[in-house]
């Protein structure tokens, strides 16, 4: 299950709002592959594909393909503010990633 936290939530739900539509769901797709292994990205989707996988969390309908589901099945959606700025945080603890650039684990 993937949680999405409070601070996420609230974020979130001010968006859709924005948006004017309530039925948006929020889409976890690959936006690449790094060092640190997989990289998710964020996006709001009003269609959800009959293979698709979808949960709740936190009254935020998440939805993916059922692809990424099976490298990313437990983690959370975060949202930060700091002194770098505020944004979407992704955590996946299954990520992996290691030594795929030379670097290996430290």
């Amino acid at each position: 299950m993937i949680e999405v936290t409070d601070k996420a939530a609230s974020e979130l739900k001010i968006l859709i709002e924005q948006e004017g539509k309530p039925e948006l769901a929020l889409r976890i797709f690959v936006a690449g592959v790094a060092c640190s292994g997989i990289q998710y990205g964020l996006a709001f989707d009003d269609e959800v594909k009959e293979e698709d996988v979808t949960m709740e969390s936190n009254g935020i309908k998440l939805v993916m393909a059922k692809d990424i589901e099976k490298s990313f099945s437990e983690g959370s959606v975060d949202f930060i503010e700091d002194e770098n700025g505020k944004g979407f945080l992704i955590r996946n603890p299954t990520a992996g990633g290691c030594g795929t650039c030379g670097g290996g684990c430290h």
